[in-house]
């Protein structure tokens, strides 16, 4: 089921892999299955163990190549580290990869629309390898849906410490917009996304650089209220079909964001207030620029913007494991 937003999302970054915002739907829709769902519920404490890795990163390997879900798996991650915030020191509440998007209620904010799906293709992994956390799991997983998608290979350290409980669950409010209006009275969409991103420690080169992995997957009018139901571009899947894409061909990962924006000339292609900004924008323009003319350089850029994002809050158990095989 290959479905994502834009990677991020306040009212619903719903893509997949980063983060697509979105004008997601207020309703009264059931608590979703997820990894814990029962108030107060705490999951038994996971410590990542290097022998364990290699077996569940295969796992996952599999689930993608037979679910095409590399966009949902991407956001996932994205919204789970997503909620850092620089200036809080104390963990688990300062956000970031701590894997408190499993609990309810933030797998039910407003920006995770649709995540429960990506939770519950990841538990499949998580009962069968208690050696890995679901913080560790969870980026595993973005950064093998990246690479099986054609992007760049990413070097994850692995070693993060899991949220225990829903009490630990962040606010509301972390993740940024597609569209406006905006929080806080900001009327540029540049704007929202560097209060976003610089509150987490990134600058306008990072802010670009993870943007262009809109090149994978849809918006949906489900979930975000953008595009249309379906499109020549996934009428047919693959996975379940219909939504908006970003690029034509949205499983694969490339640099044709970043072109297809600059373009914007198809009208089967969606392209959000913070899609195109990447060119409007004064600050970010130079960088959409080199990104839209090199893929190497994007690549390059990319694995490390990605691997800075997936470190994000991270409190290590109890040092980092390097593993890379």
């Amino acid at each position: 089921m290959a479905q994502t937003g834009h990677v991020f999302a306040n009212r619903q970054f719903v893509c997949a892999q980063g983060w697509a915002s979105a004008r997601a739907i207020r309703s009264s829709r059931p608590r979703p299955l997820v990894i814990s769902k029962a108030a107060g519920t705490q999951t038994a404490k996971r410590t990542t163990k290097k022998e364990a890795l290699k077996d569940a990163r295969d796992d996952v390997r599999e689930l993608i190549k037979s679910k095409h879900c590399n966009p949902i798996l991407v956001r996932v991650a994205w919204h789970d580290s997503g909620t850092y915030d620089k200036d809080i020191a104390e963990f688990p509440l300062r956000g970031g990869a701590n894997g408190s998007i499993r609990f309810y209620p933030e797998i039910t904010h407003e920006a995770n629309a649709g995540l429960p799906v990506a939770v519950k293709l990841l538990k499949k992994v998580a009962d069968k390898y208690d050696g890995v956390s679901y913080a560790d799991l969870f980026q595993m997983a973005s950064a093998q849906a990246i690479e099986l998608a054609g992007g760049p290979h990413i070097p994850l350290r692995y070693g993060r410490m899991d949220a225990a409980s829903e009490e630990d669950c962040i606010p509301e409010g972390r993740l940024p917009d597609g569209e406006g209006p905006f929080p806080g009275g900001i009327t540029k969409p540049g704007d929202h996304l560097r209060k976003i991103f610089y509150r987490m420690g990134l600058n306008d080169q990072e802010i670009v650089v993870l943007s262009g992995a809109h090149t994978l997957g849809r918006v949906r009018k489900d979930r975000s209220g953008f595009g249309k139901e379906k499109t020549k571009y996934t009428e047919k899947g693959p996975g379940a079909p219909g939504g908006t894409s970003w690029t034509i061909e949205w499983l694969k990962f490339d640099n044709s964001h970043f072109k297809d924006v600059k373009r914007h000339d198809d009208p089967d292609l969606v392209v959000l207030a913070t899609d195109e900004c990447l060119f409007a924008d004064e600050g970010f323009r130079p960088y959409a620029e080199k990104y839209a003319e090199s893929q190497e350089a994007f690549f390059e850029d990319y694995a490390k913007a990605h691997l800075k994002l997936s470190e994000l809050g991270v409190q290590w158990d109890p040092e980092p494991i390097e593993f890379d095989a």
